[in-house]
């Protein structure tokens, strides 16, 4: 836990303190500032982001840590608040009960005020509106969107901000999404809204409040974060330079705002992030992480006469790890939180143990540094789910689909291995929570290259998100190539499906999900795609099928994907070429590492010819290597040993033309003062082509 207290002007030093359990080291010494002055009231702020419907066994000791920061407060004035994604991808035992228990345990720990997230649109602006604001879930919590507009018009579609009360203290928070929502969840869902700039927005509403003096301290909740594109552990100053929606809320943020908390990209930090217009004062930005597994408290001492915040203190506390028994005897809003946890696991039990497949070991997203969840990397996970909506929508009465495409947001847990290798409700339920409809439209096959393409993102404004790669997965007979040093649109050098060079004219059906189909996750060239058609199939209820009628399922190591660098356009005969190939290992648990990589050339007609084995290191080979001299069109072929991955070099292979006896003859002309070194070269050549 990073500890920091300084005034806003800078001058005190920032202490830091160890990443500690509140098992191991009383909240109040971890986080609470110096000893405030008479003329000022502490007030923390407890955070919360992107926790997902967590209802699981951690979930108790969640509340804990939040009802343990709460009687830690100086002052003993604590307010909970969240940055959004409350809700939407969650667990089984949330996500089978429509996030009911969720909703149910955010209530009793008196959640004031949550920025909505792009997952609480994941349903529609509709469900959101209705059943989870003002129906049966009926949050006692405002959702705030500031800038979220209705369709065409500057009128906000949500509440804006709402002030809370801390002993005294009129603290406004302002709630905004990221603006990269319209790619994240289904369209159709959200046609009639707009989402504005989310910095603006907060701008704006910090100046109606400050105007018409609604509130004493201002703070803002951002669901959106630090990208993707810098690494974890990265500075602000890192952050900052990588510029983007992240780097603006920092730096641009009204001087009004007094705390930035973010969520979205799932990152845990607590800077002390620049005051725009006031050098040397800082202000807190934080994000915990994800999931509960942090929360974050940001203590504000306000002066009582000026309304100003004169100091702060912040830092992301880990769960604890004290017993349940202990916190629910300690704390009565827990043994709340306990009751409604018991209950919902209790009715998910009911249906979720029932057994619908089986693996024969685990099949996972890909990981990165021992996290899950890389959606940059290919996977066995996003295999196995594109060649399952291949399975299911390939009948001409559900689509006719040809290839299948899943965005890796959309994989949400594992199939494991453990204990048994049996696949539950509850586990292949938590793989696709989203309860998408499977669809089908028809691509060209340049509008497939596109959509590859696409890969390396673009919002519909032009600009890089905080995710600038998403790596789709691809049924099996789709494979292809690319180089990453080419310009962005051209990187994509080759695409096959079902082993033959793709057709750019010709019309191929796509099976995805409905979020993708409609252009999520900025794969804009859905929107170009005819003849779409929904299938009427839920992606739970078809995956569910698929594993029940192919038990066991096994992961499939070899990638779909490969980058090669260095290829020529075309081969010709006897030329030497340098070729590298790379990429060839997943990432996900328990694939291979790749040692050797052979390369065959495979002729149009007649017996392949093994051309050589070459050692693979990081999964990268190069392939130096001289073509045959006697080029019969087909193709190249490089094969990694372990995990059985292809790659078609992209490269054109002319056919020869005549024999190499004929090529002789020709060489041998009357009156050609050479004829007679040309007639030697031709049958030495003549002999290398009946190797």
């Amino acid at each position: 836990m990073n500890h920091r207290f300084r005034p806003l002007s800078g001058g005190l030093i920032a202490a830091a303190v160890a990443a500690t359990p509140l098992a191991a080291i009383p909240v109040s010494a971890a986080l609470a500032a110096p000893a405030a002055a008479a003329s000022t009231v502490d007030v923390r702020l407890i955070n919360i982001n992107d926790f997902h419907g967590r209802i699981d066994k951690n979930t108790v000791k969640v509340a804990g840590t939040i009802e343990q920061l709460k009687a830690s407060a100086p002052g003993g004035n604590a307010v909970l608040l969240s940055a959004g994604d409350n809700i939407g991808a969650s667990l089984f035992a949330s996500a089978s009960q429509e996030d009911q228990p969720t909703i149910d345990v955010l209530n009793a720990l008196d959640l004031k005020a949550s920025a909505v997230g792009n997952h609480e649109f994941d349903k529609g602006f509709a469900d959101l509106t209705g059943r989870v604001v003002d129906g049966g879930a009926n949050a006692r919590f405002d959702y705030l969107g500031a800038n979220v507009y209705l369709k065409g018009t500057q009128t906000p579609a949500l509440p804006e901000y709402r002030v809370v009360d801390a002993n005294g203290v009129r603290v406004a928070v302002v709630g905004v999404v990221t603006q990269e929502t319209p790619m994240l969840v289904s369209p159709g869902g959200i046609a009639s809204l707009d989402f504005g700039d989310p910095t603006d927005a907060v701008n704006r509403v910090a100046g109606q409040i400050k105007a018409s003096n609604a509130a004493d301290v201002i703070v803002a909740e951002y669901h959106d974060g630090a990208g993707a594109g810098t690494p974890e552990g990265a500075t602000l100053e890192a952050e900052i330079a990588a510029g983007g929606a992240f780097s603006k809320l920092v730096t641009q943020t009204s001087a009004d705002v007094s705390a930035i908390l973010t969520g979205h990209t799932h990152k845990e930090y607590a800077w002390d992030g620049p005051v725009p217009g006031q050098p040397g004062k800082t202000r807190p930005v934080l994000q915990t992480g994800s999931y509960g597994e942090r929360i974050g408290s940001i203590d504000l001492s306000v002066d009582t006469a000026t309304k100003q915040v004169v100091a702060y203190s912040q830092g992301n506390v880990k769960r604890t790890t004290a017993d349940d028994a202990g916190l629910v005897a300690a704390y009565p809003r827990v043994a709340a939180v306990q009751g409604i946890v018991d209950k919902a696991l209790k009715a998910a039990d009911a249906i979720g143990g029932t057994p619908v497949g089986a693996v024969t070991a685990d099949i996972t997203t890909a990981f990165s540094g021992g996290t899950r969840d890389d959606r940059a990397s290919s996977s066995t996970l996003s295999g196995l789910v594109a060649d399952s909506l291949l399975d299911s929508l390939k009948d001409p009465t559900l689509g006719g689909a040809e290839i299948g495409v899943v965005n890796p947001g959309g994989l949400r847990s594992e199939l494991y291995y453990a204990p048994d290798g049996v696949v539950t409700y509850a586990e292949a339920n938590a793989v696709l929570p989203f309860v998408n409809n499977l669809w089908t439209t028809s691509l060209t096959g340049a509008q497939v290259k596109t959509m590859l393409e696409q890969q390396w993102q673009r919002d519909a404004a032009g600009k890089v998100p905080s995710r600038p790669y998403l790596q789709l997965g691809t049924s099996k007979n789709l494979t292809y190539t690319f180089d990453s040093t080419r310009p962005e649109g051209d990187r994509i050098t080759s695409v096959r499906i079902n082993g033959a060079p793709i057709d750019p004219q010709r019309s191929y059906r796509v099976g995805t999900f409905s979020f993708l189909a409609q252009g999520g996750d900025n794969f804009h060239v859905f929107a170009q795609g005819t003849s779409t058609r929904d299938s009427g199939l839920i992606d739970r209820d078809a995956w569910i099928g698929y594993l029940s009628g192919h038990q066991p399922v096994a992961p499939d190591f070899a990638k779909r994907s490969a980058e090669v660098l260095n290829a020529p356009a075309t081969v010709t005969g006897g030329q030497q070429l340098t070729v590298t190939v790379q990429g060839l290992d997943l990432t996900s648990l328990g694939s291979p590492t790749n040692t050797q990589l052979s390369l065959t050339y495979y002729p149009a007609s007649g017996e392949p010819r093994l051309i050589g084995t070459f050692a693979v290191a990081g999964g990268k080979a190069a392939l130096d290597f001289r073509a045959p001299y006697a080029l019969q069109g087909g193709t190249f072929v490089a094969s990694a040993l372990e995990s059985g991955t292809t790659v078609t070099l992209p490269v054109s292979v002319p056919a020869v033309t005549g024999s190499c006896l004929d090529l002789g003859s020709t060489l041998d002309r009357p009156g050609d003062r050479s004829a007679q070194a040309l007639e030697s070269l031709a049958k030495n050549y003549a002999k290398v082509c009946a190797r």
